[in-house]
């Protein structure tokens, strides 16, 4: 029998998206969230691919439109000294010129989240997973640390990278690999950087990874990646002042272009860090009732853009499998063969791009100036990655079972 209700765990840009997929096709919804109450400056900014958006747009939401949307469909890369390397394409749907937006993270979780509020969808936070189960007649059920529970044909965890529900589907399920890099980044104004229309800029320091961007407001959007050995936890990397951080950057970047101290310098409020993790390929993506979504199931660095994106478009992809397919396992299954490989290509390719972002080695350094503007050449063509922004989710083609 087709499912009719839902649990969603996680409510952050994948659940409340699958809460809306899933009602379109038919399946009523509730999103189960640990935190205790929304948190809108979650995560700072993120790179919105022109493939989510077009996803999203299929539910009916203009993402860009309504969480302030910085259109970035090219990424302009420079060398620490200031020389112009090259650019490439950020996104851009060849079909219908959807481009690529940065998003402010926080903002965009809340769009969604009260775009699914106004279709009827039920929000429940502090609703923290501790167990999932199969009931007797084959349903899922959640239990969570406040001691209450909650019962549905089908459980969808749309947790993240730390996923509760992955552990409770496979105990043995690999956990987040560390890819050795640090993200920390920030908001800055009132400096002397023109706004960079339509670019993300992306400096290759001699010590260090800076991107930025500045809008016409001439708010600048910034992050830096930088190498750190061993794993610190988000808890240590938060108990950083914003005063520590700052002067370790400009020590970092000292002797790179000038722009970046300026930046740094001007920057207000928090400075957010956080460790680079991924997740190598997850083996059981589903059991009995319960399936994973997003960085769940296929986990990707920052590098690519696609984390946000990969999630919007398994939502679309497993709310049409459960649609069409005439048993919950059946949909499962089909939803990981339509979706296994092109994710965990997303995930190598992003891992690629992140081991090429830090090097303090000077033959390298040189090297990688000199090879990054042929390089970047051959991938100018936006045709060149049309396999990863311009795919597209058709609602209303059939779900295609899985080969037996």
């Amino acid at each position: 029998m087709a499912p009719e209700q839902a649990i969603i765990i996680g409510g952050g840009i994948g659940g409340p998206v699958a809460a809306m997929a899933l009602q379109r096709a038919g399946i009523e919804a509730t999103v189960y969230e640990a935190r205790p109450q929304p948190d809108d400056r979650a995560g700072y900014f993120l790179n919105t691919a022109s493939n989510g958006l077009d996803a999203l747009r299929t539910l009916g939401i203009d993402a860009g439109a309504l969480a302030d949307g910085f259109p970035t469909p090219r990424l302009v890369m420079w060398s620490g000294t200031g020389k112009r390397l090259g650019e490439v394409a950020n996104g851009m749907r060849l079909a219908d010129g959807t481009v690529s937006m940065t998003i402010k993270r926080g903002l965009l979780q809340r769009v969604l989240r009260e775009e699914a509020e106004r279709r009827g969808i039920e929000v429940r936070f502090g609703k923290r997973l501790q167990a999932v189960e199969a009931t007797a007649d084959g349903r899922a059920l959640a239990r969570f640390a406040d001691g209450t529970e909650a019962a549905a044909d089908v459980l969808v965890g749309a947790d993240g990278i730390h996923s509760p529900t992955r552990a409770a589907i496979d105990p043995g399920a690999p956990a987040p690999a560390y890819t050795g890099l640090l993200s920390i980044g920030g908001y800055a104004r009132g400096t002397s950087v023109a706004p960079t229309p339509d670019t993300m800029n992306m400096v290759f320091g001699r010590r260090a990874f800076f991107g930025y961007l500045v809008k016409p407001s001439g708010e600048v959007y910034w992050f830096a990646n930088l190498a750190r050995a061993g794993e610190p936890t988000a808890r240590e990397l938060a108990a950083v002042p914003a005063a520590d951080w700052k002067r370790e950057l400009l020590d970092l970047f000292e002797g790179d272009v000038d722009l970046i101290g300026e930046v740094i310098r001007s920057t207000e409020g928090d400075v957010g860090a956080f460790p680079i993790h991924d997740v190598p390929a997850v083996p059981t993506w589903h059991r009995g009732p319960a399936v994973l979504i997003g960085d769940a199931a296929h986990a990707t660095s920052p590098n690519s853009g696609q984390g946000a994106s990969m999630a919007i478009e398994d939502a679309l992809v497993l709310a049409k499998s459960l649609r069409d397919l005439p048993d919950t396992g059946a949909a499962f299954r089909a939803f990981e063969a339509a979706r296994r490989g092109r994710t965990e290509r997303v995930v190598a390719y992003s891992r690629r791009i992140g081991n090429t972002k830090v090097t303090t080695n000077p033959v390298a350094l040189r090297i990688r100036d000199l090879v990054m503007p042929v390089a970047l050449r051959l991938f100018a063509n936006p045709g060149a990655q049309a396999w990863l922004f311009d795919h597209h989710i058709d609602w209303d083609e059939q779900a295609t079972p899985a080969a037996s």
